[in-house]
C-alpha cells in the first residue's frame, strides 16, 4: 500500500519499520506507558486532581496568601486579629537565643502556651519559661484590624507568615477579654479534621516507575512473590511416599524425607495415603510446622532469608513462588498519596485498568470546571487523540495497565502503529510487516482505514503482507518471486492491482480466481466421539462450555482479543495434560496461568495432547531445523561411515557440533562468538579459529559427495533432500519440512532467525515425522499456523492438516484466516466482542450453522466468502 503516482524520490524521507515483534521483556512496561498515554493521565492528576481525605472524604486544598485573605477578610469589620506561625524548637535552645535571632528577623512578640511575651524586655523573656518546653510557641508577625483599609497590609503579612512558619499560618481573632477564635492556615495538602497530611500531587508521584510514586510493598510492580500451595503441593492425589510435598522429593533434602516419616509415624498417618485424604491437623503440620517440625512453608521461608545468596537456592525456592496481588495496593502499583488523588471520583490506577474503548468515551465525556478544563485543554487533546488512535487499530479490548511484554507481536506492532498515528508525522515512509497478524477480518478493516489515513496525510506506506483485502487495496503492487528461498528474490511483477489481476504471476492467479482453495465436497462427520470441556473460566472467559468432534477439523474463530487462545493453551491443553500425562507444564512459578473448569470429558479417547504454538524453537545459534527435527543425527552416522573417517577412528560423535571432540573449541561449536554489551544488545560475530564453520579443520575433511559437514549445514532443505536421494530415512525427515512449505531453510540456519509463523511450521513437521511412528490419536492444537503464508502456502499447509486427521488424530487450530475456517468440520466462534464483550460461545457447529448465527462476526464474513464460491 503505497502513495498513489509515486514515479520518482527528489529526496530521502525519512522511514520508521513498525516490526511484527514484541522486544519488552520487563514488567515495568505496561501499554500505558509503551503509548505515552500513562504520561499525559500523570499530567492529568498532577493538574486538575482533587486530593481526598480517605477519613472524612473532604477535599483537601492547601492556602494561599490569597485564599486565607479572603477567609479572614470574611471576619466581622473591625475585628482583632493577630497574625503568627508556628516555631518549632529544639529543647537545647535558650530563651535568651531565640529572643536574640527572631529580634534580628523583626520581630518583637511571642505567644508561649497564650501568654505574650515582649522579646524587646530583657527581664520578661528571663522571667517567662522556657519557649523550648512550650506546648506552642508562636511569632506574631502583625496585630491588626479587619478592614478594607488593611488588605494589602494582611496579605503582606500573611506571606511572611508561610514563608517563616515554613508553609503554615495562624490568625488569632480577640472575642473579648481573654477569650480568641483561631484560624489555621497551611500550603501544605492537610486535612483541617484529622491532621492527615498528603503529598502534592506532581507527574512523578503517580509514576509506579519512580521512588516518589511506587507503592514501597511491591517497588510498583502490583504483585508481591509470595510462596503458593498449588506449587508446594501440585497434585493433591498423591502420597507422602510419591513426593506430594515437592520440595522435599529432591536429592538434597532427602533428610526431609526421613523426618516426614517419623512425623507420620507419631501421628499415625499413612505415607501410601493420597494428600487430600490426609487429616487436616497433619498437614498444617507439615506445612507450617510445629514446636518440634519446621514445616516446608517454614523451611522455605528460612532459606529466602538466610541462604539467597547461593544461587542454586534462588532457583530452587523461586520455583514454589508466584505473583500475588500487592496487599497493600492491591495491584495498583502506587503509594497511598497518590491513590488518595481523584478525576471525576477516579484514581488514575481505575482508569488505567479500564479497556481502551470505555477510557475512550470516559476521556471524552469528562466533565471539568472552565478553570479545570482550560486548565488540562492541551493534556486532554493529546490524551484523546491517542486513545482513539490505539481504539481504532482494533485494540479496544486491551487496558493500560497490561503488562507490555504479555502482548503477542501482533498488538506490539498495532500499539506502535498508534504511536505513529499520535505523533501526525508527515513525509515518512512507514514500514510494517503483516499488520494483519492475529486480526479477525473485522478488525483489519479498520487497521486499513487507518494505513489509508498516513497515506493521506502525506506519508509513504509500505506494506509486507499476503491478506487478499490489503492487496485489493493497494495502490501498487509489488510481487517477489517466483518461489521461496533460491527460487525466489526475483521482480514477478510491479503495477497496479488491475494489472496484477492480468499477470501471469502466482499472486495474480489466485486473486484473479484462476487458482484458489476449494471448498470441501464433503465434510466429515461430526456426530461420533466428542471431547468436551465443560465451565472453561479465566480472563473474560465466565464458565463456558465446548464440544470438539474427534477425528475432525476444529476451527476456533472470533474477533481479535475474544478470547481464543486463553480457552486453547490456558484451559484446554492444561486441562488435557492433567487429565492424559497426570500434571501440567505450565511455569506457573513465571506466571504462566493455568484456567479453571468444571469437568472434561472423553480425554479417554485421547492418547495425548500436542501445543504447536508459534514461541522459539532455541534462543541461540547452536540450535537450528536439522537438530530440532533430530535429523542430525543421520547425517553424522552417513558421515562416520566414510572411509577416510574410519581411517582417523571418528565417530559419529565427532560430527556433532553441540558436544567436544570434533567441534571447534574456540567457539564451542556456534560458528559465532557471543560478544556482551552490557547495557546494549548482545551481538554474535564469525569464529576467527574455524571462520564459522563450526568443526576442526580434520573433521571438515571428511567428505560425502563431495561436500564436508559444513556444506551440508549450509544447504537448503530443498537441496538437501536431492542431494541425499538415496538415503530414503533421512530423506523422509526433511520432507516433512519441505511439505509445511520450509523448503527454503538452510539445515544450519540459526533458530534466532526464525520467525514464530516458522517455528510452527518448523514444530509442526517434526509432529508429521512422529506422527506415523505413533499409536494411538492426539489431539493436535495449533495458533494461527497461516502466519507469513501466501495463498498458495496455505493451501499446502491445509493438506498437510487433512492428513494428519486422516490417520486418525484430531486437530484444533485458531485461525482468523477464512481460507482455511471453511475447510472446517466443526467451529467454535468466540465473541461477540473483545475483552469483556467477548469470552462467550456465540455460535458452535458446521460452517453453514455459523453463517446463519446473526450475532456472529465470523459468520458474516464467511458467509460472504462461501457465496462467492468459496474463492479468495
Amino acid at each position: 500500500m503505497t502513495r498513489p503516482a509515486v514515479d520518482s524520490v527528489d529526496g530521502v524521507s525519512p522511514a520508521v519499520a513498525i516490526q511484527q515483534k514484541n522486544p519488552t521483556k520487563t514488567s515495568r512496561s505496561t501499554v500505558g506507558t509503551a503509548t505515552e498515554i500513562h504520561d499525559y493521565l500523570r499530567l492529568l492528576w498532577a493538574r486538575i486532581g482533587r486530593t481526598i481525605c480517605p477519613e472524612c472524604g473532604r477535599h483537601i486544598r492547601p492556602d494561599s496568601v490569597q485564599t486565607a485573605v479572603d477567609r479572614v477578610r470574611e471576619l466581622p469589620q473591625g475585628s482583632r486579629i493577630q497574625v503568627a506561625f508556628p516555631l518549632p524548637l529544639s529543647p537545647e535552645v535558650s530563651n535568651d537565643l531565640v529572643a536574640e535571632n527572631l529580634r534580628a528577623l523583626g520581630f518583637i512578640r511571642v505567644l508561649a502556651d497564650g501568654w505574650e511575651i515582649h522579646l524587646g524586655e530583657s527581664e520578661q523573656v528571663t522571667a517567662a519559661p522556657r519557649f523550648a518546653g512550650a506546648g506552642e510557641l508562636l511569632v506574631v508577625v502583625d496585630r491588626l484590624k479587619v478592614g478594607d483599609a488593611s488588605r494589602s497590609r494582611l496579605a503582606d503579612s500573611l506571606g511572611t507568615a508561610f514563608a517563616e512558619g515554613e508553609g503554615e499560618a495562624i490568625v488569632l481573632v480577640a472575642n473579648g477579654r481573654d477569650a480568641s477564635e483561631r484560624l489555621a492556615f497551611t500550603e501544605r495538602f492537610r486535612c483541617p479534621v484529622d491532621g492527615h497530611t498528603f503529598p502534592e500531587p506532581t507527574p512523578t508521584l503517580f509514576s509506579f516507575n519512580s521512588p516518589m510514586g511506587a507503592c514501597p510493598t511491591c517497588n510498583g510492580f502490583g504483585a508481591t512473590l509470595e510462596f503458593d500451595l498449588d506449587l508446594i503441593v501440585p497434585d493433591p492425589e498423591r502420597t507422602l511416599e510419591d513426593g506430594a510435598v515437592d520440595p522435599w522429593t529432591k536429592p538434597r533434602y532427602e533428610d526431609r524425607r526421613y523426618f516426614l516419616r517419623d512425623l507420620a509415624k507419631k501421628h499415625r498417618v499413612s505415607m501410601r495415603k493420597p494428600w487430600k485424604d490426609l487429616p487436616e491437623k497433619f498437614r498444617r503440620v507439615v506445612l507450617y510446622g510445629s514446636e518440634e517440625f519446621e514445616g516446608v512453608f517454614e523451611q522455605l521461608e528460612r532459606l529466602k532469608r538466610t541462604k539467597r545468596y547461593k544461587q542454586y537456592i534462588r532457583v530452587f525456592v523461586r520455583r514454589y513462588q508466584t505473583q500475588q496481588t500487592c496487599p497493600d495496593c492491591r495491584g495498583a502499583r502506587l503509594r497511598p498519596g497518590a491513590l488518595n488523588v481523584k478525576v471525576d471520583g477516579q484514581t488514575i490506577a481505575e482508569v488505567c485498568g479500564l479497556p481502551v474503548e470505555k477510557l475512550r468515551r470516559w476521556v471524552h465525556d469528562l466533565e471539568l470546571t472552565d478553570h479545570e478544563a482550560q486548565v488540562a485543554e492541551t493534556i486532554l487533546r493529546e490524551l484523546r487523540s491517542r486513545v482513539t488512535f490505539l481504539d481504532d487499530v482494533g485494540l479496544g479490548y486491551l487496558t493500560l495497565d497490561r503488562q507490555a511484554r504479555t502482548l503477542s507481536g501482533g498488538e506490539a506492532q498495532r500499539i506502535n502503529l498508534a504511536n505513529s498515528l499520535g505523533s501526525a508525522l508527515v513525509d515518512v515512509t512507514y514500514i510494517l510487516d503483516e499488520p494483519s497478524i492475529g486480526l479477525h477480518p473485522r478488525d483489519t478493516e479498520r487497521l486499513y482505514r487507518l494505513l489509508e489515513r498516513l497515506r493521506d496525510l502525506g506519508n509513504t506506506v509500505l506494506v509486507v503482507e499476503h491478506d487478499p483485502d490489503a492487496i485489493r487495496r493497494a495502490d501498487h503492487v509489488i510481487e517477489l518471486g517466483p518461489g521461496s528461498g533460491e527460487s525466489g528474490g526475483d521482480l514477478v511483477y510491479e503495477g497496479d492491482y488491475d494489472g496484477l489481476l492480468a499477470s501471469e504471476s502466482l499472486t495474480g492467479d489466485y486473486m484473479a480466481g484462476r487458482r484458489s482453495i476449494p471448498s470441501p465436497a464433503d465434510r466429515r462427520p461430526v456426530d461420533g466421539t466428542r471431547l468436551k470441556l465443560e465451565g472453561a473460566r479465566l480472563h473474560n472467559l465466565e464458565g463456558i462450555d465446548i464440544e470438539i468432534p474427534l477425528g475432525a477439523l476444529t476451527l476456533v474463530t472470533g474477533v481479535s482479543g475474544s478470547g481464543k487462545s486463553t480457552l486453547v493453551h490456558d484451559v484446554l491443553y492444561r486441562a488435557l495434560e492433567r487429565k492424559i500425562e497426570g500434571a501440567t507444564s505450565a511455569k506457573q512459578h513465571l506466571g504462566e496461568q493455568v484456567g479453571s473448569y468444571r469437568a472434561v470429558r472423553g480425554a479417554g479417547a485421547l492418547s495425548g495432547v500436542v501445543l504447536i504454538d508459534q514461541s522459539p524453537i532455541g534462543r541461540t545459534p547452536r540450535s537450528n531445523p536439522v537438530t530440532y527435527l533430530k535429523a542430525w543425527g543421520e547425517i553424522r552416522r552417513i558421515f562416520a561411515d566414510r572411509p577416510e573417517a574410519k581411517r582417523q577412528g571418528l565417530a559419529p560423535s565427532h560430527f556433532s557440533f553441540n558436544v567436544g571432540g570434533g567441534r571447534c573449541e574456540e567457539c564451542q561449536g556456534a560458528g559465532q562468538i557471543e560478544v556482551e554489551m552490557l547495557f546494549l544488545a548482545d551481538v554474535y560475530v564469525t569464529c576467527d579459529a574455524c571462520h564459522g564453520r563450526r568443526f576442526k579443520p580434520e573433521i571438515l575433511d571428511v567428505r560425502y559427495r563431495g561436500r564436508n559437514v559444513h556444506d551440508i549445514l549450509s544447504m537448503t532443505v530443498d537441496e538437501a533432500i536431492k542431494f541425499f536421494i538415496k538415503e530414503a530415512r533421512l530423506g523422509e525427515q526433511l520432507w516433512q519440512l519441505q511439505r509445511v512449505g520450509l523448503g527454503y531453510l538452510r539445515l544450519g540456519q540459526s533458530a534466532t532467525t526464525l520467525s514464530g509463523g516458522e517455528a510452527q511450521r518448523l514444530k509442526l513437521a517434526r509432529e508429521l515425522a512422529a506422527a506415523t511412528r505413533r499409536r494411538g490419536h492426539r489431539l493436535y492444537l495449533l495458533d494461527e499456523p497461516t502466519t507469513g503464508l501466501h495463498l498458495h502456502d496455505v493451501r499446502v499447509l491445509i493438506d498437510v492438516l487433512e492428513q494428519l486427521i486422516d490417520v486418525g488424530h484430531t486437530v484444533l487450530v485458531i485461525e482468523h484466516n477464512l481460507e482455511v475456517i471453511k475447510q472446517a468440520d466443526w467451529i467454535i466462534d468466540l465473541g461477540p466482542g473483545a475483552g469483556v464483550h467477548g469470552g462467550a460461545v456465540v455460535a458452535m457447529g458446521r460452517p453453514e450453522e455459523i453463517v446463519d448465527a446473526e450475532v456472529s462476526e465470523t459468520g458474516r464474513f464467511l458467509g460472504a466468502l462461501l457465496e462467492a464460491g468459496g474463492r479468495g
